[in-house]
């Protein structure tokens, strides 16, 4: 079972830190900082230590870039404007030889190569008239979970659990779905980050027998409707990185790749590399 992951707050003489503790997925993750870099970073050594996490990961403000550089950490992917309009650089660092290993990067490259061959011209998506798109509530958060369980054999938060779902929706994340024969068959939520004015959209999941029609670009389409309704212009996805058709999708509504997380969360059936993707909505 999925051991619960937490948020943690630090306010030393000399820094800020909130960090993600996040021992299912074997990482920490640093989601927000001020101050003194050397000194924040020797908080989350000493946490690594702590929970025996096997990678580290910094959103890092640009003006740091060097600090972090220097402090042993490499970047691996970044979002455009994650900051109120400034770029984050996502820094990283492994402490285990096995968790740096991948069989997986080179076939990877290609698929990103192979992606950006596709044609990006507007076609729009008309599923036959028995799915219907809807905004999903707590109702719906058994269905769902039921969902991701059929989908994913692991998933790196806690999605299985209908709880939960209720949980992240009161904290104000919004799902679509599209419904077939009154079930939902295709879903995916809008994380929002209201401090920076940012949004990821993640969760992604249909049902394999529903997959040639579309749906997820109807839903994410949707998604990033509400979000501009909100004053979210910064939007980024985390795509499995051997997934094409989920990267395809992402590339074909106007996503930009930005790199990729090694070995960054076990999802589906193992631990698996992440793809991210930027698209600014301002310019839609």
């Amino acid at each position: 079972m999925n051991k619960m992951a937490s948020t943690l707050y630090f306010e030393e003489r000399g820094y800020f830190l909130e960090v993600y503790l996040d021992p299912f997925n074997k990482r920490i993750r640093v989601d927000d900082y001020r101050g003194n870099t050397k000194l924040l970073l020797e908080k989350t050594e000493e946490l690594i230590a702590k929970y025996k996490s096997e990678k580290l990961i910094v959103k890092g403000r640009s003006e740091d870039f060097l600090a972090f550089f220097e402090s042993g950490l490499q970047p691996e992917t970044v979002v455009d404007r994650y900051f109120l309009g400034s770029d984050a650089y996502f820094f990283s660092k492994f402490y285990t030889s096995e968790r740096k290993k991948n069989d997986h990067w080179i076939i990877e490259d290609g698929m990103i190569h192979s992606v950006y061959q596709l044609d990006t011209t507007t076609q729009k998506v008309n599923p036959p008239v028995e799915y219907e798109l809807r905004m999903l509530d707590e109702s719906n958060a058994i269905e769902l979970s039921a969902l991701y369980r059929q989908v994913f054999q692991i998933y790196p938060t806690l999605l299985h659990d209908p709880e939960y779902v209720k949980k992240t929706m009161k904290e104000g994340t919004s799902y679509y779905g599209v419904f077939h024969d009154g079930k939902i068959v295709s879903v995916a939520s809008a994380e929002i980050n209201h401090v920076y004015k940012n949004a990821e959209l993640t969760d992604c999941a249909t049902v394999t027998q529903h997959r040639k029609y579309g749906l997820m670009k109807i839903i994410l389409h949707a998604l990033e409707g509400e979000l501009k309704r909100k004053g979210i212009f910064c939007v980024y996805s985390i795509s499995r990185s051997l997934s094409f058709g989920m990267n395809a999708v992402l590339f074909q509504l106007g996503y930009s790749y930005r790199g990729r997380l090694m070995n960054n969360c076990y999802i589906y059936d193992k631990l698996e590399n992440m793809n991210m993707w930027v698209k600014n909505l301002a310019k839609c």
